[in-house]
This record gives C-alpha cells, structure tokens and sequence, in this order.
C-alpha cells in the first residue's frame, strides 16, 4: 500500500457486492488500499481505493455490523474524479463495458470528461476540471 496522507473529501459506498465493486474500480485504474473484511472474507466492513492522482473512496458491504451505519441505498451515490487523463479512464470504462450516462466529450467550462454508472448503479464522473 502506498503511504500517503489525503487530507481532502473521502467518499463512502455501500454496495451488495463490495469486492466486486473494488474489482471494477481497480478495473478503471484505482489502486488496493486498506481491505477490512469479516470472518467470512466476503463481507467488507471498511475498505479504501486509491486515486493515483490524489484521493480515495471508501467502500463496504451493505448491512455490515460496522457499515450499517453509513450505508447509501443502491446507486444514489455521485462520485466526481478529477484526472489529466480522461481519455484513458474512458478507454479501461469502454473495456469495463460500463453503461454510459454521458460521452466523452469537452465541455464549454474547460473541462475533458464523461460520467459512467458502476454495476449497482452509482454515478461516476471523471473530469480534468479541478476547481
């Protein structure tokens, strides 16, 4: 694992299947970062992806003892990714066979992106604009 401190905004998500939705980040180019899983080694109580630009996400099984209390409902989470390379996370999401909520396209602000949904259902975008 890569030592870092990220002091910024960590997002968390629960998802029915938690390993698989580290599968298909890690799919999209974020890498493994800490992995808490229950007895059962199905079950993630707490685990964290990494942005190689900066960042994380938090992700967990839906209705685990330890993340029931932050759970979100199936696909209402809004995740925005700020990368310089948006062509290819587009690339790794066209392989992923992601569903596409919007195309790759420049936007009249200065920015290069697109926005994907994961398998249940939540909203990813990735973007070079940063603010």
């Amino acid at each position: 694992m890569t030592e870092r401190k990220d002091s910024n905004i960590w997002p968390g998500l629960s998802y029915d299947d938690a390993i698989a939705a580290r599968a298909w980040l890690k799919a999209l180019g974020f890498e493994d970062g800490t992995l808490v899983q229950g007895d059962d080694g199905t079950a993630v109580h707490h685990s964290e992806m990494l942005w190689p630009e900066g960042g994380r996400v938090m992700v967990s099984t839906r209705g685990t003892e330890t993340g029931s209390d932050f759970d979100t409902t199936p696909g209402s989470g809004q995740i925005y990714v700020v990368t310089a390379d948006p062509d290819a996370v587009w690339q790794r999401a066209r392989e992923l066979g992601a569903q596409v909520v919007r195309d790759l396209a420049d936007s009249d602000y200065g920015s290069r992106g697109f926005s994907i949904k994961d398998t249940e259902g939540n909203r990813w975008s990735f973007g070079t604009y940063a603010g």
